[in-house]
């Protein structure tokens, strides 16, 4: 498979130093060095309070989440890496808005810093809704190095489809 379809558009030079990491099986080594320790939100609480707790510090504006979750149905290969959700129900003359973040299974086994960036972009989407300027700011203004953090988590998706995930429980080093 042609992972570099991930990093199209990215600039030509730092395409190239993917390559590179991608063909010396460098991959696994660059997280290893980066990001030796996978995080410790292994539970729906404890990914609950994690994203609360940005939510409460960047956020305060938006009301409470109601739900954050990780979810089987959700694929780092099919682009849906999570997602975000603000319902309305009407209840007679009140109506209620429930917000709900959903994330990837395969982002239990991640280093926190990937965690984080998925987590703010997921957030920034109750303000913003589109990938526009403004959300990009947002972004940045909750975690000031998303640039990095985001192509990171474009290469850990490579490092798991690769099958060199290491952060499972157990294989931690």
């Amino acid at each position: 498979m042609n992972y570099l379809q991930y990093f199209a558009h990215y600039p030509s030079s730092l395409q190239a130093q993917i390559k590179t990491l991608l063909e010396g099986d460098k991959l696994a080594a660059y997280f290893r060095g980066k990001y030796p320790h996978g995080h410790q939100c292994q539970s729906t609480q404890a990914l609950y309070d994690y994203c609360h707790d940005y939510k409460n510090k960047y956020l305060k504006n938006v009301p409470r989440l109601h739900k954050v979750s990780y979810a089987k149905g959700r694929d780092l290969m099919t682009g849906t890496l999570g997602h975000h959700s603000q319902t309305r129900k009407q209840h007679g003359r009140k109506v209620k808005t429930r917000y709900e973040i959903a994330l990837s299974q395969q982002l239990k086994y991640a280093p926190e810093a990937v965690l984080r960036a998925l987590v703010v972009h997921e957030l920034a989407h109750f303000k913003e809704l589109d990938h526009n300027k403004a959300f990009y700011q947002l972004c940045c203004h909750m975690e000031p190095d998303y640039h990095q953090l985001e192509l990171d988590l474009r290469l850990f998706i490579v490092l798991d489809r690769l099958g060199a995930n290491f952060y499972h429980s157990g294989a931690q080093q």
